[in-house]
């Protein structure tokens, strides 16, 4: 039997600073096929090529990537910035439907870092453009500098709610990870369960409420050494494991079992 596939959200890429091109991290593709033990499939976050129907239609599961760009404060009701930095507004038009859709639907997906904002967007949250501006927040940006291994670094603590999804999917209350964003949830949606927080009370851990679905959402990338991290490998195996669920027709709520 063939593995279930899940949609890769791409972003807009320049090579060599002309060809324009739909990337992905290799690091996303190999947690999806080697943790969470998918096919991965790159999808081009553009609404004149795919559409949101076409790619609950094909995909089992979908990986909402970080990226530079931001969503468009627009999203959430207010103006852009320059401290908003810059965006993608044909991968908005894909996502946001997207993860309304696969919300309704039961359909699973997890979000890393804009992924994470896309989903918080998506569900009525708004995002503040440079947390590290906040009084007693932390800088949580990429080191400027370093090798893949210092910018992917763990760097604090994420402390989940007790006995909530995370904590039972971790089996530890606190986990350490790394950070390389620059905005951050302000004001959660209704349904914006924020389920763990940095210790500078950034929101870094989420799920949707009352969603039959999958819909585990984290601010840090854990797409980086998946295979080998004890946070990020229960998180792409349990992903995996509603991806299955999803494509042999089981349906099952996310995480029913933890």
């Amino acid at each position: 039997m063939a593995r279930p596939i899940v949609g890769i959200i791409s972003n807009q890429h320049l090579i060599n600073d002309q060809y324009p091109a739909h990337a992905g991290g290799t690091m996303n593709s190999e947690a999806i096929a080697r943790v969470s033990d998918c096919i991965p499939l790159l999808i081009p976050a553009d609404p004149t090529l795919v559409s949101v129907a076409e790619l609950m239609e094909t995909c089992d599961g979908f990986l909402l990537t970080g990226g530079r760009p931001n969503v468009h404060p627009a999203e959430y009701g207010e103006d852009a910035t320059e401290a908003h930095g810059a965006f993608d507004r044909a991968r908005d038009a894909i996502t946001l439907p997207l993860v309304r859709a696969c919300v309704e639907r039961g359909q699973p997906f997890l979000g890393i870092c804009r992924g994470y904002q896309e989903v918080a967007v998506a569900m009525g949250s708004t995002l503040h453009p440079e947390i590290r501006d906040i009084p007693g927040r932390m800088n949580h940006r990429m080191p400027p500098d370093g090798t893949m291994e210092e910018k992917f670094a763990l760097r604090h603590v994420v402390r989940f709610t007790q006995d909530g999804r995370f904590h039972r999917l971790m089996g530890a209350q606190e986990v350490m990870t790394n950070t390389l964003h620059g905005q951050g949830v302000m004001q959660a949606g209704k349904r914006f369960v924020i389920d763990g927080r940095a210790p500078d009370d950034t929101p870094e851990a989420a799920y949707i409420a009352d969603a039959p679905g999958f819909t585990l959402s984290v601010q840090w990338h854990p797409e980086w050494d998946a295979a080998n991290d004890p946070v990020s490998r229960p998180l792409f195996t349990a992903f995996g494991d509603a991806v299955r669920a999803w494509a042999t027709g089981q349906r099952s709520p996310q995480l029913a079992s933890v």
